[in-house]
């Protein structure tokens, strides 16, 4: 893969500091380049972390598609973003915590943890006999996966010349490909003939063989504080920021969901957590959308907010509006990890670097053009297919912005903040997640969404549901996606920098 030149202010400060960036004089760097990410010097390395990428997007897949009638058993549909927004909430600490572990004493121990939760998470959800366990098992669930990926971006910083980068990010995003086609498919018959429960508790155990074939390279190449750097302690003000975000966000998706008067009491405690804590743990700046850094954050979560905000609610609303079944409702997605894929090799082109803001604004207009179609199959005339093709449009625009936004960090971190600066664009991702499937939910419910659980059958008819509800997420996701596009005019810094 060829380089990825970026001007962004922030690099003159990064090059000094940042081995992976010596390839033009380092002959060992340039052979490493050469063989590309597959070649033998990173090959088991990125067979087994791109391997855990597939496994999270196997999950992510088939959660979806079972997710409609798990509610419906467990009586949980009115609490359905719930089953959402737990993972995001818990994943908030879980990033933080990575960030400071992965700077301290490399990725390798928060790798490992992050996964040992994220499968007992699954077993605990797929043995849940009520809805709150269920969600309970999430957030276990998202406390690890919190820990995985932030120590899966410090891998990548570590491990990785710069020139190899975009490549690996790329391959993150094309382990999706296969989860969207199989996933929906696979997740859907074990549903329907099996039971929900088997999507989850069936796979911790396929972990193993990624894990046994990355953590000897990660040991080799990324474990242990950054060589050059004093080993900093914990800093315990960021722990305890992090445990204000999570459960301001926890309170107030609890108030949303109630929609009470006596819900104002957990949502003003909720917001005095978070509040302080958000301005604390991200980048200074990053609310006003200043240039650089700040906005590249802020623009991950807006991007990532909305959209999965937004998917989180296709399955339902197509098994309950227009009575598809589970494996139909979850497949409708599945065109969607080809197309992210393919944004995402389009950023890695050197011809487009020039365009980079445009290609990235042109994304998110893609975004918000999907999630504002999508509800358009509530009209009985439009094809239920018509969701696929919109879904796999949003999909390639938020190749182009996520993946984007991805490199950009790294390019602007140096090697000892790089594990706080990737756990940063991760909070901006769950924070907003959590926060707009609150908002979502509340929505949703509010307007009577949680009636759909009276349905009887799997594939449901429209009787009794309120087409508004869903109405009700969709259409601001689409604004706040708008909102995205504006902030991809502030990613690169002026003249006098960030300001």
């Amino acid at each position: 893969m060829s380089d990825v030149a970026l001007t962004l202010t922030g690099m003159a400060a990064l090059e000094p500091r940042d081995p992976a960036l010596a390839h033009d004089t380092d002959p060992a760097a340039v052979a490493e380049c050469e063989e590309g990410v597959l070649g033998r010097s990173h090959r088991a390395l990125s067979v087994g972390i791109v391997s855990v990428v597939v496994l999270i997007a196997f999950e992510a897949m088939a959660v979806g598609t079972a997710m409609p009638v798990a509610a419906k058993e467990l009586d949980g549909v009115s609490a359905y973003a719930f089953a959402f927004s737990a993972y995001f909430t818990t994943s908030l600490f879980g990033m933080v915590l990575a960030g400071q572990w992965s700077d301290r004493s490399g990725p390798l121990g928060a790798l490992t943890t992050g996964i040992g939760a994220f499968a007992a998470g699954l077993l605990l959800s797929g043995t849940a006999g009520a809805m709150w366990l269920f969600v309970l098992g999430r957030a276990v669930q998202g406390f690890g996966g919190g820990l995985v990926i932030v120590a899966l971006y410090v891998v990548v910083g570590r491990a990785y010349p710069e020139r190899l980068r975009p490549a690996i990010m790329a391959a993150f995003a094309a382990g999706w490909v296969v989860p969207s086609v199989v996933g929906p498919l696979a997740a859907g018959t074990v549903t329907e003939h099996l039971g929900w429960r088997w999507v989850f508790v069936g796979i911790p155990v396929l972990v193993v063989f990624p894990l046994a074939l990355a953590l000897p390279q990660i040991r080799r190449r990324a474990s242990g504080p950054v060589e050059g750097v004093p080993v900093a302690s914990f800093d315990r003000r960021r722990i305890r920021l992090a445990l204000g975000i999570s459960l301001g966000a926890g309170l107030l998706q609890y108030a949303a969901q109630e929609l009470r008067w006596w819900s104002l009491v957990p949502a003003v405690a909720g917001a005095a957590l978070l509040v302080p804590a958000v301005l604390g743990l991200l980048p200074r700046g990053t609310y006003r959308a200043v240039r650089g850094l700040p906005s590249v954050v802020l623009l991950r979560g807006v991007a990532a907010g909305a959209f999965v905000s937004a998917e989180s609610f296709v399955p339902l609303m197509l098994v309950t509006q227009r009575g598809l079944s589970p494996t139909l409702a979850g497949f409708s997605l599945a065109a969607g990890g080809a197309t992210w894929a393919l944004g995402s090799w389009v950023q890695t082109r050197a011809r487009v670097e020039p365009y980079r803001e445009r290609l990235m604004t042109f994304g998110m207009l893609l975004v918000a053009a999907a999630i504002a179609g999508a509800p358009s199959v509530l009209i009985e005339a439009v094809p239920a297919w018509t969701v696929a093709v919109a879904w796999g449009l949003g999909c390639f625009g938020m190749g182009l912005v996520i993946s984007s936004t991805s490199v950009l960090l790294l390019h602007l971190s140096a090697p000892e903040e790089a594990g706080a600066n990737s756990a940063a664009l991760q909070i901006s991702d769950g924070l907003s997640n959590a926060l707009l499937l609150a908002a979502g939910g509340a929505a949703f419910a509010a307007l009577g969404g949680g009636t759909v659980a009276h349905t009887t059958t799997t594939a449901s008819t429209t009787a009794g549901s309120h087409p508004a509800a869903f109405a009700a997420v969709f259409l601001p996701m689409a604004g706040v996606a708008l909102v995205g596009a504006w902030v991809t005019t502030r990613l690169r810094a002026g003249e006098g920098g960030a300001r």
